[in-house]
């Protein structure tokens, strides 16, 4: 049996996350108080108690995902004495992975994906950018209706943003051109195309400024041999090459989620059993596009207790 270690991307916060695991565990709650160091502020207390309107914001959805991920993972080390395989990341969740892999340390992770949210959110206005979820199409269709969404208007954007899979792909760029492409989606067939409540257009070229900033700041933070193979969101293949990584993570903020690509390629290299860190939508994913890899979710003491290698 082949073992893989998913980490979820932005979209799985809730006020109270990593709360049962900080009250179980000492190694919880030492990757909280980790974070909360290298943060200069209580990610931890924004996990637990909220408001949500400061969890969502995404300078601060995106370093409390990465804590809760990694707090579940030490748990689950802990109590299983299991080691992955391979590992891999919904876009935030690469740092997650690369936490996993030991390539980063977690209070580099945290302040990287803090920064990163925060140069995301200023590289567009509020209001300019925006993305949606096409339900329904394959991923030449999808092309196919940007496409068609900007012609006549020079200068805008809209492209894939995520490839999902299982007829899922979300789309990203200037607001008026995803409302366009999101038309000819349904023209083209699409059973659903759903605004996404999100501040930015992420994973569009509309994210430039944002990838050039975080390269100044990846260029400060120490990358260690990666002790696990990491199927990269950029490339959806294995990395191994620790001079990679910065490269790769910077590409990331413009570059399409290969998700659908990287759990088929797992599922090529002949894994058999996955374990999603954290309550993330990636295991109904997996379900769908890949249904000969059983997956779990270690999002809690009780969930991670459950499981059985």
């Amino acid at each position: 049996m082949k073992l893989a270690f998913l980490f979820p991307g932005q979209g799985s916060q809730k006020v109270g996350m990593g709360k049962a695991l900080f009250d179980a565990s000492p190694l919880a709650r030492a990757v909280f108080e980790e974070a909360d160091d290298a943060l200069g502020f209580a990610v931890s207390k924004l996990c637990f108690e909220g408001p949500e309107a400061d969890l969502t914001l995404t300078q601060n959805t995106q370093p409390a995902i990465v804590t809760t991920s990694i707090a579940a993972l030490r748990v689950l080390e802990q109590e299983k004495g299991v080691k992955p395989d391979v590992v891999a990341g919904h876009s935030l969740g690469e740092y997650a992975a690369l936490v996993a892999a030991g390539a980063l340390r977690l209070g580099d992770a945290v302040r990287l994906v803090h920064l990163r949210g925060k140069f995301m959110q200023e590289a567009v206005p509020v209001g300019v950018g925006a993305m949606s979820a096409v339900i329904g199409l394959g991923r030449a269709d999808i092309e196919r209706a940007c496409a068609e969404a900007l012609e006549g208007h020079p200068g805008e954007v809209v492209s894939p943003a995520n490839l999902n899979g299982a007829g899922q792909v979300v789309i990203a760029g200037h607001k008026d051109a995803v409302t366009r492409a999101g038309e000819v989606a349904k023209k083209l067939g699409a059973k659903l195309v759903k605004a996404l409540p999100v501040s930015a257009p992420f994973h569009s070229a509309l994210m430039q400024p944002a990838a050039e900033r975080l390269a100044v700041e990846l260029a400060k933070v120490a990358i260690a041999p990666l002790q696990l193979p990491v199927i990269t969101n950029v490339e959806a293949t294995v990395n191994r090459d620790p001079g990679r990584v910065r490269e790769l993570l910077v590409r990331q903020v413009t570059a399409p989620v290969r998700w659908e690509e990287s759990i088929l390629a797992m599922a090529e290299a002949g894994v058999s059993r996955a374990v999603e860190l954290g309550q993330g939508p990636l295991s109904a994913l997996i379900k769908r596009i890949a249904p000969g890899i059983e997956v779990s979710s270690a999002a809690d003491p009780a969930a991670i207790a459950a499981l059985a290698f």
